[in-house]
């Protein structure tokens, strides 16, 4: 189950590096186009913008296993014990609370996103913010093994458990 997890984030890895190796070969070609030959390439600006809602999501997947979003742990290091973990667990909650107000949201906005495309590219926008349900899962899964790994009372010194998964 571990390398399964591992190549999974790999993979959102992999595909995060293509996402930005695309944008910027599609920003600067636009630039170069627009300023030397005076043309550019219509797509490449939409394209550019949906790559990097992409980005955006799935580095939040990988920022979340990696214990890489911002937090506030002053207190949650003074604590000790049953105060520290409930504490951890709260947050932990907490995290999993906003998953689901964001699947809800995603659930409620649905039918719109499905309806629209791209203006250049036709893309349907169901296709774009697809990412999100993936983000928003995969968060939720990260969190529930953490809300495990604490009700087993496992306490680790940093309070950022997602890197045993």
């Amino acid at each position: 189950m571990k390398t399964l997890v591992h190549w999974y984030f790999k993979a959102l890895e992999a595909v995060m590096v293509l996402c930005l190796a695309a944008m910027c070969v599609m920003v600067f070609g636009n630039v170069v186009l627009r300023h030397v030959f005076d043309s550019g390439i219509n797509t490449s600006e939409e394209l550019s913008r949906f790559l990097f809602i992409w980005l955006t999501f799935l580095g939040a997947i990988v920022a979340m296993r990696e214990g890489g979003h911002l937090g506030m742990d002053m207190v949650v290091r003074r604590l000790t014990g049953r105060t520290r973990r409930a504490a951890l667990l709260l947050a932990q909650l907490l995290v999993l609370a906003c998953c689901g107000v964001l699947l809800w949201g995603l659930i409620l906005q649905h039918d719109i996103n499905v309806a629209n495309i791209g203006l250049v590219t036709g893309i349907s926008l169901a296709i774009v913010y697809s990412v999100a349900w993936v983000c928003a899962v995969s968060i939720a899964l990260l969190v529930l093994v953490n809300i495990a790994q604490l009700l087993r009372g496992r306490d680790l010194a940093d309070p950022r458990l997602s890197d045993s998964v």
